[in-house]
């Protein structure tokens, strides 16, 4: 079973940096083992994908895609590209923290025709800014004061019913960790949801949006939550357990 991480933190001259993303690395293998698979993991370079858009085309030779978090404008495009392919060719896909924010992204340009739609951290200026800053995060970042004054901790999540995201987790309420500054654009909700995309997982608190999923996909799902950092050798994470179960059977 070939799973693909798309990332930009691998690469350091001549080095591939297989630690980068550590902790999605170790959840793959946890639900993998628990489900009795082998996976074949392959460090994928957002960056190449914008610099060549014909290697998208490797993209159709794995089970599983994944986009991990990150930050900045560097490889975002790659990754767009790279969650189109998976989005349009079946490849199930797990988005994590700013995988989320570019599936929403790819997602609005795409189906929703929102030309030139983006997150402000890379365009400010986006016609159509479906993800934005919190506000607070918003004072934080204009006084440069980044340090721990992300949105951190465990926030409470409440699942639709029904939905992969439900089903995974065998229950309706569910915490997890966070650690960003940009969300959904709650002002583009409607316009999503009317294409097609589902907001499977709310935080009840302040109505924001955590989980998204596309019905008509073998497994599309993106979490703005990190489920990686709750994830153990005799405890798997759900959702991961789901994404490496619909990677296996598109092997099969």
């Amino acid at each position: 079973m070939k799973i693909g991480i798309i990332g930009k933190y691998f690469e350091s001259g001549n080095f591939v940096l297989s630690d980068a993303y550590i902790s999605v690395i170790e959840a793959v293998k946890h639900s993998s083992w628990h489900l009795g698979r082998k996976p074949i993991l392959s460090w994928l370079n957002a960056d190449a994908y914008e610099k060549t858009p014909q290697k998208l085309r490797e993209l159709k030779d794995f089970d599983g895609l994944i986009v991990p978090g990150g930050f900045g404008q560097r490889g975002a495009e790659g990754k767009i590209k790279a969650i189109k392919y998976a989005r349009e060719n079946k490849i199930p896909f797990l988005g994590l923290c700013y995988g989320l924010q570019l599936a929403v992204v790819e997602f609005a340009r795409s189906v929703c025709r929102l030309k030139g739609a983006h997150t402000t951290e890379v365009k400010p200026n986006t016609p159509h800014p479906v993800i934005h800053i919190l506000p607070e995060q918003a004072e934080y970042v204009s006084k440069k004061d980044f340090g721990g004054s992300m949105r951190l901790g465990i926030y409470p999540c409440v699942l639709k019913k029904d939905s992969k995201a439900h089903l995974a987790y065998g229950q309706e309420l569910v915490t997890e960790r966070h650690r960003h500054r940009y969300e959904l654009n709650n002002e583009y909700r409607d316009t999503l949801e009317k294409a097609g995309m589902t907001f499977s997982g709310l935080n009840p608190d302040r109505n924001l949006v955590e989980i998204i999923e596309l019905q008509d996909h073998p497994f599309f799902l993106a979490t703005q939550f990190h489920p990686e950092l709750q994830s153990r050798p005799l405890d798997p994470h759900p959702l991961f357990t789901a994404f490496i179960k619909a990677s296996s059977e598109k092997k099969r």
